[in-house]
């Protein structure tokens, strides 16, 4: 993708929904694609598929345009979209993965054994012969991918995939999604609010801000990029108003309330380690004394909201 844009609306009160972004992705590779509400995930995802028209830019898979060229390219990109109907609900699973299996001229006669497995795969053989509309959300959403996957897809968009689910079938909605990337080498594209699923399947994130890219990197560097220097205190009592002031003015600080056994939790970030020390003199010196001291790993929660709300704060 190369430079993407998306208005809604023309002259001023046109809306910029993304503003000339750029990325890719190799193959088997899982990309989250992360970002608080309207900042353009769903319009990146519907311009891939071709769903709306880009403004400005150009989409490429496989090394085709699908503005150019959209036959072929289209024809190996499957998606699951967070609040459409990707299947029929009068439909049996079944029926369903034959009904779309045979849009892509798929021979049926040669494919009834595959959607067998693929149905069986995903935990719902025993809900062949029952109407999508009386499965469960989880069951849905499972029978969405299956769905999606019997066009054998080279590259799939996964909108929200496990919104609404349960943990279960979140988990197992994890497991299979890593395995289509593992085993089957289907490049992914993933947007979702969960930052577990995230941070549990995607090779790399891109996090969306206001249209635009404000981060594109591997899930692992951006947790490193905050792990060394997040530390939780619990002091006994309450520090004097001086140690606060001291401590608010050196370091970035939380003080969470007083507990019932009238203990204190500080959670701080300091800009190198041995910065501690000093921590600790100052807590001492206001009268507290430490009854634990850890070092905190952030999760990709944590990581995206410390890149989102520093965006927000260098507007």
């Amino acid at each position: 993708m190369k430079k993407l844009e998306k208005r809604y609306g023309r002259g001023e009160d046109s809306v910029q929904a993304v503003n000339g972004i750029s990325f890719g992705a190799d193959t088997g590779e899982i990309v989250g694609l992360l970002g608080p509400n309207g900042a353009g995930k769903t319009t990146t995802i519907k311009c891939i598929s071709s769903l709306i028209t880009p403004t400005a830019g150009e989409v490429r898979i496989e090394g085709r345009s699908i503005q150019n060229d959209p036959g072929e390219p289209l024809k190996k990109t499957s998606a699951v979209l967070e609040g459409n109907r990707n299947v029929y609900w009068r439909l049996t699973p079944r029926e369903n993965l034959e009904f779309f299996a045979t849009l892509q001229g798929i021979n049926l006669a040669r494919k009834r054994d595959d959607i067998r497995r693929l149905l069986s795969s995903l935990r719902l053989e025993k809900k062949i012969e029952t109407p999508a509309r009386k499965l469960s959300r989880g069951m849905q959403q499972k029978l969405a991918l299956a769905a999606a996957l019997v066009r054998e897809p080279e590259l799939l968009l996964l909108d929200e995939p496990t919104l609404g689910l349960d943990i279960q079938a979140s988990r197992d909605m994890e497991h299979r999604v890593k395995e289509l990337a593992d085993d089957e080498d289907i490049t992914i594209l993933l947007s979702s609010h969960d930052m577990d699923v995230v941070e549990e399947v995607c090779d790399c994130v891109i996090v969306l801000q206001e249209g635009e890219i404000v981060v594109d990197d591997r899930v692992g560097n951006l947790i490193d990029l905050f792990r060394a220097e997040g530390y939780s205190l619990i002091i006994e009592g309450a520090l004097d108003e001086t140690a606060k002031n001291h401590l608010k003015g050196k370091f970035d600080l939380t003080i969470n309330s007083v507990s019932r056994d009238n203990r204190t939790e500080l959670e701080v970030r300091l800009a190198e380690p041995e910065q501690i020390y000093r921590l600790l003199e100052i807590v001492e010196e206001g009268g507290a004394q430490v009854i634990s001291l850890d070092r905190k790993t952030p999760d990709l929660e944590e990581v995206f909201l410390n890149i989102v709300e520093g965006g927000e704060n260098e507007r």
